[in-house]
């Protein structure tokens, strides 16, 4: 296996743990009354959001991660008027 494959399948691998962190941290956020914790929670969870988007832009930039196409104004209001916005 080359050294180029071998690096973005460990960015993907961090990219995908990083974001499954993320969605525990929201979890317990919205489970959590105390509000020292609550905080604290939320401090962790933004440094990781800020962590995960500049690997994410690395990541692009290397060619490891293609994002999907951006929406078309037409598949927006869509989806919009779906969720009753």
């Amino acid at each position: 296996m080359n050294k180029h494959l071998q690096d973005k399948e460990m960015v993907n691998d961090v990219l995908s743990m990083t974001k499954s962190g993320l969605t525990t941290y929201t979890n317990y956020i919205a489970e959590t009354s105390n509000q020292q914790l609550r905080s604290t929670l939320q401090q962790i969870r933004n440094s990781d959001e800020q962590f995960q988007y500049q690997l994410y832009q690395m990541a692009e930039q290397k060619g490891f991660y293609k994002a999907a196409s951006p929406a078309d104004t037409r598949e927006i209001q869509e989806v919009k008027s779906q969720l009753g916005s």
